[in-house]
């Protein structure tokens, strides 16, 4: 069975129905989301000034949630966290700090991190393993 970690990016495709889903989560996978996933889709959320819109959007998350946990930042993932900071300042490949938190979640965890976000390379940094999702750009529900 897959252990699969979702970044944002991969969360908005599902909730788009532009992901391929049995490329990417194949049949009984195990899901997780980190925290700041849900706290970078809740920010988009908020943004949108399409009331319909922001409601189908939050009713998505909580559908989504009722069935993926959520990884927190604990003390773990903030070890994770501290050592990935720590390579990139000394090899100099800076990356978002955001991204580094999602990358430290699916390292402390063991989990592989599904992405939407090639120019990320997730899977360039210390023991952490990446997987670029399967998106459909044209189909959209």
């Amino acid at each position: 069975m897959a252990r699969l970690i979702l970044d944002t990016g991969v969360v908005i495709c599902a909730a788009r129905g532009l992901l391929d889903t049995d490329s990417t989560m194949p049949p009984g996978s195990d899901l997780a989301v980190p925290a700041v996933a849900v706290a970078e889709y809740l920010a988009g959320v908020l943004a949108d000034e399409d009331g319909s819109r922001s409601a189908a959007q939050r009713g998505f998350l909580e559908r989504f949630l009722g069935v993926v946990p959520v990884c927190d930042y604990d003390r773990e993932v903030a070890a994770h966290h501290a050592e990935l900071l720590a390579y990139t300042r000394e090899t100099g490949q800076h990356r978002g700090a955001l991204d580094l938190i999602v990358a430290a979640t699916a390292r402390a965890t063991g989990r592989v991190l599904v992405t939407t976000d090639e120019k990320a390379r997730f899977g360039e940094l210390p023991g952490v393993v990446a997987s670029v999702a399967s998106v459909n750009r044209a189909r959209r529900r």
